[in-house]
């Protein structure tokens, strides 16, 4: 008897710990578009400014990794790599410690590129990995990666799962 409820706990906590690990799809009906969270550690958190309702996503801390999206509607002709050249130019560089990082071309389901940087936050050293999607030729989503460098060096699986899971209803 022992031994079946010994069998039956651990069958019941391995059931647990895969749904856990289990990818989430986020949407609601005031956005146009969804995607997957990896698992049960990123949580979403409303966030309101004067104009807008926002979500964040929030892994562990906020301090961890932060993810802010944005919709970017573009000339015609504009590419990711224009909009990522933009917000170095009038945003990154002006963040204390800006260090730029490299720019590679990425593929999901919407494709795009991934610019990467470093900045200092507090005295901590921190890191950002943002991806300009382009859904059509002119819209482009920006998924904005940030929260302390060793922290989201090792969710970079994650972050690029996100990601590649991005997709418009």
């Amino acid at each position: 008897m022992r031994r079946l409820i010994n069998t039956a706990a651990c069958a019941l906590a391995l059931v647990l710990t895969a749904a856990a690990q289990e990818p989430q799809v986020y949407t609601n009906d005031s956005i146009d578009y969804a995607f997957e969270l990896p698992n049960a550690t990123w949580r979403t958190v409303p966030r309101s400014d004067s104009v807008h309702e926002h979500v964040e996503f929030i892994y562990q801390d906020r301090s961890d990794a932060l993810l802010r999206i944005r919709k970017e509607v573009v000339a015609g002709d504009a590419k990711p790599a224009a909009l990522a050249e933009r917000d170095r130019e009038n945003k990154w560089r002006y963040q204390n410690g800006f260090v730029e990082g490299k720019t590679d071309n990425f593929a999901g389901r919407a494709s795009g590129i991934v610019a990467a940087y470093e900045y200092t936050a507090a005295g901590k050293a921190m890191t950002a990995r943002v991806y300009y999607l382009q859904v059509d030729p002119r819209t482009v989503y920006v998924l904005h990666f940030t929260g302390r460098r060793e922290t989201l060096l090792q969710l970079r699986a994650q972050t690029d799962s996100i990601a590649r899971s991005f997709r418009v209803k």
